[in-house]
């Protein structure tokens, strides 16, 4: 079966894999679950074999899937999403999870898992709950409880890998990794801490060197700047409040530390495309 709205993927048919790879692929997130024979894909540079019980995990953007071979008796299950949405997944998961960042980026080098039946049973559940749900109306209450499968998923996914990679322990200390490295982990982590931080030379401050060079740093790590970083922060935050809170307007934006009610209306209204008020009558829980 292949379902497919514009936020999610989700197929078992290796016919539809193809199609999956020349249309969604580099711009989606991907998670595969070989439940028999194996395929063999090109990523990063080498020949890798996703065999059964195998979870194959592609982040956006990670690198092209290059040639493929299905054995004859390969089976499994594939949920993609949007870069958008993962993103989006990702920085809501900053209020629980410290080092999502670091796992994103393991994820690129170590893309290939074996699992257990639990961790099985647990794929098996979310595919078919989200393949239950995409078979009606794509309503708005359809559309957020598909949001809510979809993070419930991630959730899933971090605490696996917390499982697998002992990740605090290595980002706290100097020596494990790069200069460059630590401090790139340390303003994320900074992010996560001090989501009303809007200025680049505050975090710039706190980690005793220059803006330019933070900057520097982030877009080498990430491809993004230390002020795109800290904006897409900041509207993560202000999503959360009027998704999931009944705060009034001018009491999110004290929350949010902004100078008042009209810039914090402009704000969000750049950054969204939406009013404060429009966007909470459009994605409240």
């Amino acid at each position: 079966m292949t379902f497919s709205t514009e936020s999610i993927f989700l197929n078992n048919e290796p016919e539809s894999f193809k199609q999956y790879r020349e249309t969604r692929a580099v711009q989606c997130a991907n998670v595969m679950l070989c439940t028999a024979g194996h395929i063999d894909l090109f990523y990063r540079g080498e020949m890798l074999r996703v065999e059964k019980k195998h979870l194959f995990i592609r982040v956006p953007n990670a690198t092209e899937l290059g040639p493929y071979q299905m054995s004859p008796d390969f089976q499994f299950m594939q949920l993609s999403i949007p870069i958008s949405l993962f993103e989006s997944l990702m920085y809501g998961n900053m209020r629980v999870e410290p080092n999502w960042w670091a796992k994103q980026e393991f994820l690129k080098v170590h893309p290939i898992f074996e699992l257990n039946e639990h961790s099985i049973d647990l794929c098996r559940m979310y595919f078919n709950m989200i393949a239950i749900q995409m078979q009606d109306a794509q309503t708005d209450y359809k559309k957020h409880i598909l949001m809510l499968f979809a993070r419930a998923a991630t959730l899933e996914l971090l605490n696996f890998l917390d499982k697998q990679v002992a990740f605090s322990s290595a980002l706290n200390e100097r020596t494990a990794i790069s200069t460059s490295d630590y401090t790139f982990h340390t303003f994320i982590n900074m992010l996560r801490e001090h989501p009303h931080e809007r200025e680049v030379q505050w975090y710039a401050a706190q980690l005793d060197i220059t803006p330019k060079y933070l900057s520097e740093i982030c877009k080498d790590r990430s491809g993004k700047s230390a002020s795109e970083w800290i904006a897409e922060t900041t509207v993560a935050e202000i999503k959360h409040y009027l998704r999931e809170t009944t705060l009034p307007i001018r009491e999110v934006a004290r929350v949010m530390e902004f100078p008042n009610a009209s810039f914090f209306c402009q704000y969000t209204k750049k950054h969204t495309g939406l009013t404060p008020n429009h966007f909470r009558k459009q994605n409240q829980a």
